[in-house]
């Protein structure tokens, strides 16, 4: 690890974390040539599909049924609620782009994990919330994230969620597939009357839409210096081991120095020995667009942020584990917010992930 990470090292002072102006911008779904999946059950599989569609480096998402001893069951055998299936949905994502840790992250946000006997108003066995692992790496990712989670005080009740190990998966029939874009009206209409959609909201929020936004470039050129401007406008790089953040070791969490939107959290943080401040993962990875930079004669993931549309730095595959992913950013991209001043900010919903 030490010697990949010291060839990346001299590899990035000659092109940094950043791309040339004149790079040709590609929107992405996948990026390396390999791919692994994650198999969830979190109630009724519509509303687990659609958050993981728009995802960068999510290859697929496909409705089905997991967990039973029956073989190729359907809707009506699995509703009954007497094949030992759940409910589920298979995410293929491309692990050099989005780690299972990540996609965990969103899994959570998308039901209530102290529900026992069902979600919301689909009650049965059918119905529960489980994490298949397909691995010891998942199961280990798994485990913590759910720990985590209960320590977090954000639930009353403990979490619910099994973590069991895969056995099969059965894709559902076709017209359960992508079901909130064949069927807007009725997937909104049951997702509000459930009340899936104002758990939600109530708990988690919109992510911050029509808070956190880009700005005009006068107006970023008025804010920001130039460096600042160079870097998150100009997709420019600071110089490594000459920056704010590289050597940072407080508590707190990494914001877009543009928009705000949440971006990193000290805990996630790790010297990588390039210069630059790395992480393993985001906040939530909802926060961040990646596309493909072919710059410097090479291709690599780049990383901006959702709503601001600040070019960030890379994102590379030889990070530690859990997710083996090194996200390299750009001090200037950020503004650091010390755990002291969270709640003052307005960033006090994101304590558990510093501590």
């Amino acid at each position: 690890m030490r010697k990949l990470l010291f060839v990346n090292y001299l590899l990035l002072l000659l092109i940094g974390c950043s791309k040339g102006e004149s790079t040709e911008i590609k929107e992405m779904k996948t990026y390396s040539n390999k791919t692994e999946t994650a198999v969830f059950a979190g109630g009724c599989f519509w509303c687990i599909e659609a958050p993981f569609e728009s995802i960068d480096g999510v290859v697929s998402v496909i409705s089905g049924y997991s967990g039973g001893p029956e073989k190729n069951p359907s809707y009506r055998e699995v509703s009954s609620g007497s094949t030992g299936h759940v409910e589920a949905v298979q995410v293929e994502y491309d692990p050099a782009v989005v780690s299972f840790s990540e996609i965990l992250d969103i899994y959570w946000k998308q039901f209530d994990p102290t529900d026992v006997g069902g979600s919301f108003h689909d009650r049965g066995p059918q119905y529960e919330s489980v994490i298949f692992y397909k691995n010891e790496l998942q199961k280990k990712v798994a485990e913590e994230s759910k720990e985590r989670l209960n320590r977090s005080g954000i639930f009353k009740n403990p979490i619910a969620t099994k973590i069991l190990p895969f056995n099969s998966f059965y894709p559902a029939e076709e017209y359960h597939q992508d079901y909130y874009k064949k069927n807007p009206d009725h997937y909104n209409s049951y997702k509000k009357g459930s009340g899936r959609q104002d758990f939600i909201l109530g708990l988690w929020g919109d992510l911050g839409v029509g808070e956190y936004m880009s700005k005009d470039k006068s107006l970023l050129k008025k804010e920001l210096n130039d460096l600042e401007y160079k870097v998150t406008q100009q997709n420019g790089t600071e110089r490594a081991f000459d920056n704010k953040y590289w050597d940072n070791h407080e508590k707190g969490i990494y914001v877009d120095i543009v928009s705000g939107e949440p971006l990193f959290s000290s805990k996630d943080k790790f010297e990588s020995g390039t210069g630059w401040p790395s992480f393993v993962k985001p906040i939530d990875p909802r926060y961040l667009n990646k596309v493909v930079d072919d710059s410097h004669f090479m291709t690599r993931v780049e990383v901006r942020s959702h709503f601001g549309d600040s070019h960030l730095g890379h994102v590379f595959m030889d990070g530690p584990e859990p997710t083996n992913l090194r996200y390299c950013m750009n001090s200037a991209s950020m503004r650091f917010i010390p755990k002291e001043k969270m709640k003052e900010e307005g960033y006090g919903e994101y304590l558990w992930l510093v501590d």
